[in-house]
């Protein structure tokens, strides 16, 4: 098994999370760490670039090793994974952009 095989299951392990959940977790924690390391504002493209490219090489990876092993990839399982990896990224980008998340922040009238 490959080395990047071997760490998600021993992430898995040792935070008891499903992959799916890691997937998640992963976009989230790129799209956040991109905005801190940046000094970006939540919302900005960049940031949201960085994460789907952290997803689709990531992704790509995985591609890479079930071939290598001589199997065929399951695409819609890995179509499956980008879009968990990649959904919470998107959706907080597009709201912040909108000034949706900035009206939470607001008091009623």
């Amino acid at each position: 098994m490959a080395v990047f095989q071997d760490a998600k299951i021993v992430l898995m392990q040792a935070t008891g999370l499903a992959k799916d959940a890691l997937h998640v977790h992963v976009g989230l924690a790129v799209l956040v760490g991109a905005l801190i390391l940046f000094r970006w504002r939540l919302g900005d493209r960049r940031a949201l670039a960085i994460a789907v490219m952290a997803a689709v090489l990531g992704e790509a990876w995985d591609v890479w090793d079930v071939v290598r092993t001589d199997q065929q990839p399951f695409w819609p399982g890995h179509v499956h994974d980008l879009w968990n990896t990649t959904l919470w990224p998107l959706l907080l980008t597009v709201l912040a952009r909108l000034g949706v998340l900035r009206a939470w922040g607001r008091k009623p009238l």
